[in-house]
C-alpha cells in the first residue's frame, strides 16, 4: 500500500511540475522529462565547455514526464502494444496504421481523383459494361499514411475502357499493393495503366494479377517504379492465360537506385497475342532482379522484348524461361545485358521445347560474370553474342544518374574559392524520436526476437516494415570489418556512451547546418580542420530504419574532418555551414564503390571526401 501511494504522489507530483511549467512557456524546464535527463548526461560524461550540441539533444524523446514514467510501465509489463497509437503519437515515432477494409463498391462510369486516405479500395468498375472510366492520384505524395492497398480494377468487364494514373509516386517507405486490374474481361476493351510508384524512396510494392484470362483486350502498362531508390518489389502475372490480346509494357524500374525487383508470368499460356515488353531495369544502379516465365507456353503469338538492364551499374540479375514450350510464335529479343559496368547474370531457358516459331535473339552483350543456358538449337537467328573482360567506358550522363554530382569529391576540392555542386542532402527518412534509455532497454532487439519487436508495434508478416526492421537489425549485428568498432544506438545517452568509449570524454559532434545550396553549385568559403587538420579518427553515425529514431555508429579511422562556409557563387552570401568528413584509406572499400564511379581510379588510390548530410553527425576529439 504504501508503495502505491508513493507512486501516485510522484506521478501527480510530475502532473503539477508540467502543467505549471507549460503553462509559464518554459519548455523541457521540468527536471523529469526525457529531454532534461538527456542534458544532464551529456554535462556529466562529456569534458568540455563547448555549447551542447543543440541538434542532437532536440532528437531526444518529446514525450512529458508522466507519459515517458507511464509508458516505461507498459514496456516493463510488455504491454505497450495495447496503447501503440499513443505511444508512437507522445514518442514520435514511426508506426504503420492498419489498414481498414473498405467495402464500397464502383459499378458506374467514374471520373475519380486524388484518393489518399490509407484505406483499402475495393471493387472499382467490376462486372461493368461499355463506358469509360478514369481513376488518378491514387496515394501519392504520402509520407504520413504510406500504408495502401487497391483491390478490384474493371474486373470481368466488357467492352470497358480504363485509364489509371498516378499510383504510389513521390511516396516515401511506402507499403503498397494491387491486386486484380482488368482480369477476366473481354470484347473491344482497353486498360491503360501509368505511373505506378515513381520517384518513390525505399517502396515495398506488390502488383498482382494484370489483366489475366482476358479476351481481345488491348492493355498498356508505363513507368512501374521508375526513378525509385531502394525498395522490394514483385509483379505477378501479366496477360495470363489470355486469347487475342494486345499488350504492351514501358519501363520497369528505369534509372532507379539499389532496388531488389521479381516479374513473374508475363503472357502465359495465352493465345494470338501480340505483346511488346520494353526497358527492364535500364540506368538502374545496383540492380537485384529476378525475371521468370515471359510468354512460356504460348500460342500463336508475337512477343517483342527490348532492353533489359541496358547501361545498368553492376548488380545481380536472373532471366529465367523465355517463350518455353510455345507453339507458332514469333518472338524477338533485343539487347540483353548492354551494361556500363559488370554485374552477375544468369539466362536460362531461351525458347526452350518451342515448335515451329520464328525466333530471334539480337545483342547478348555482357561482362565475364555471366551465363547463358538451354536455348533452343534449332530455329533460332542469334546474332551478336558478346563477351568482354573487362568494363564498359562510361558516359558523364550515366555517372550522373548513378552518383548525384558532388556526393563524393577529393580533399583538394577544400578550399577557399572553389565552386562545387552540393548533392541533395535533406533527409529523406521520416522524423522520429529517440526512445528514452528507460524504455529502450526493456524492449528487445535482435533479429532473432522480431516476432517479440513485430508484436511491440504491431507489425504485419512481410510488410516493408519488417524488411526494414530486419534489414537495420541484420546490419547492427553484422560483424564489424576490419579496424571497424560498431555500435546500434537507439537513445542518446547510448550514443554519447559510444563515442566517448571509442575517442575519450573530450569530443564535439558536428553535422552540416542546414540544406541550403543542394541541388546547386556553392563557392566554399572559410575552412578549418577538426583537431588542428591532423589525421585522427572520428565515429559516425548514420540513420537506419526503425520505428523509433536508430543510428548505426562505427568508429572510422584515418580521417581528416573539415568544417567550411558554404557561399552563394554570385552575391557570396553565406548560406550554409557544411561539415565534411575526408577518408585517407580507401583499401578495403569495394571497387564498384560510387566514389570511383565518380572519380575514378580505384581503392586505395585515392582519398574520398562527402558532406555529412542532414541529421547524419560525425563525432571528433574537440579543439
Amino acid at each position: 500500500m504504501h508503495n502505491i501511494m508513493s507512486t501516485l504522489f510522484l506521478l501527480i507530483l510530475l502532473s503539477l511540475l508540467t502543467v505549471t511549467l507549460a503553462g509559464r512557456d518554459i519548455p523541457d524546464k521540468n527536471p523529469f522529462t526525457p529531454k532534461a535527463s538527456v542534458a544532464r548526461y551529456w554535462d556529466k560524461h562529456v569534458r568540455n565547455t563547448l555549447p551542447k550540441p543543440s541538434f542532437l539533444l532536440s532528437k531526444a524523446s518529446p514525450m512529458t514526464a508522466v507519459q515517458a514514467a507511464s509508458f516505461t510501465k507498459l514496456a516493463a509489463t510488455n504491454t505497450l502494444s495495447t496503447r501503440l497509437p499513443e505511444f508512437c503519437s507522445a514518442a514520435h515515432l514511426l508506426c504503420f496504421p492498419e489498414v481498414r477494409p473498405s467495402l464500397e463498391k464502383h459499378t458506374k462510369d467514374e471520373n475519380f481523383q486524388t484518393y489518399n486516405d490509407g484505406q483499402n479500395f475495393t471493387n472499382y468498375g467490376t462486372g461493368i459494361v461499355n463506358g469509360i472510366d478514369t481513376f488518378k492520384n491514387y496515394s501519392n505524395d504520402i509520407f504520413s499514411i504510406p500504408v495502401n492497398a487497391f483491390r478490384g480494377y474493371s474486373r470481368s468487364s466488357i467492352d470497358h475502357r480504363e485509364s489509371f494514373t498516378g499510383y504510389a509516386n513521390d511516396a516515401n517507405v511506402a507499403d503498397q499493393s494491387f491486386n486484380t486490374y482488368g482480369s477476366n474481361s473481354g470484347g473491344e476493351g482497353s486498360g491503360e495503366f501509368k505511373n505506378y510508384s515513381s520517384n518513390s524512396n525505399v517502396a515495398e510494392l506488390r502488383f498482382t494479377t494484370y489483366s489475366d484470362d482476358t479476351v481481345n483486350r488491348k492493355q498498356s502498362f508505363s513507368s512501374y517504379n521508375e526513378d525509385g531508390n531502394a525498395g522490394d518489389q514483385t509483379f505477378r502475372s501479366y496477360g495470363k492465360n489470355s486469347f487475342g490480346d494486345k499488350n504492351d509494357f514501358t519501363g520497369y524500374g528505369t534509372d532507379s537506385n539499389v532496388a531488389s525487383s521479381s516479374f513473374t508470368n508475363y503472357g502465359k499460356k495465352g493465345t494470338a497475342g501480340n505483346s511488346t515488353f520494353t526497358n527492364y531495369g535500364v540506368n538502374m544502379n545496383d540492380p537485384q532482379e529476378k525475371f521468370q516465365s515471359y510468354g512460356d507456353g504460348t500460342v500463336g503469338a508475337t512477343h517483342s522484348f527490348a532492353n533489359y538492364r541496358d547501361q545498368a551499374n553492376v548488380g545481380d540479375d536472373s532471366f529465367q524461361s523465355y517463350e518455353k514450350n510455345t507453339f507458332g510464335s514469333t518472338v524477338n529479343f533485343k539487347n540483353y545485358g548492354n551494361s556500363a559496368n559488370p554485374g552477375s547474370d544468369t539466362f536460362k531457358g531461351y525458347a526452350k521445347g518451342a515448335e515451329r516459331n520464328t525466333v530471334g535473339f539480337t545483342g547478348y552483350s555482357v561482362n565475364t560474370n555471366a551465363t547463358f543456358k538451354d536455348y533452343a538449337k534449332e530455329g533460332v537467328s542469334f546474332a551478336s553474342y558478346n563477351t568482354s573482360s573487362s568494363s564498359s567506358t562510361v558516359g558523364g550522363s550515366l555517372v550522373k544518374r548513378w552518383v548525384e554530382p558532388g556526393k563524393f569529391f577529393r580533399e583538394s576540392m577544400l578550399k577557399e574559392g572553389t565552386v562545387m555542386a552540393m548533392p541533395d542532402i535533406r533527409d529523406k527518412m521520416p522524423q522520429r524520436s529517440f526512445l528514452p534509455r528507460s524504455i529502450l532497454v526493456k524492449l528487445p532487439f535482435s533479429s532473432s526476437k522480431i516476432e517479440e519487436l513485430k508484436s511491440v508495434f504491431k507489425v504485419s508478416d512481410n510488410s516493408s516494415m519488417e524488411k526494414m526492421m530486419m534489414d537495420s537489425l541484420g546490419e547492427c549485428e553484422r560483424a564489424p570489418s576490419v579496424g571497424e568498432i560498431k555500435r546500434c544506438v537507439g537513445s542518446v545517452e547510448d550514443m554519447i556512451d559510444f563515442a566517448t568509449s571509442v575517442l575519450g570524454r573530450n569530443v564535439g559532434v558536428w553535422t552540416t547546418q542546414n540544406v541550403n545550396g543542394f541541388g546547386k553549385n556553392v563557392m566554399v568559403g572559410r575552412v578549418k580542420g577538426m583537431n588542428g587538420g591532423k589525421v585522427t579518427k572520428s565515429v559516425s553515425c548514420h540513420q537506419s530504419w526503425f520505428p523509433y529514431l536508430l543510428y548505426y555508429c562505427h568508429s572510422v579511422p584515418k580521417v581528416r574532418v573539415y568544417e567550411a562556409d558554404l557561399l552563394d557563387p554570385e552575391s557570396k552570401a553565406k548560406i550554409n555551414h557544411g561539415v565534411a568528413i575526408c577518408h585517407l584509406d580507401t583499401t578495403a572499400w569495394s571497387p564498384t564503390h560510387g566514389a570511383f564511379v565518380a572519380l575514378g581510379l580505384g581503392p586505395g588510390r585515392i582519398e574520398v571526401c562527402h558532406w555529412i548530410f542532414e541529421n547524419d553527425m560525425t563525432w571528433t576529439i574537440a579543439d
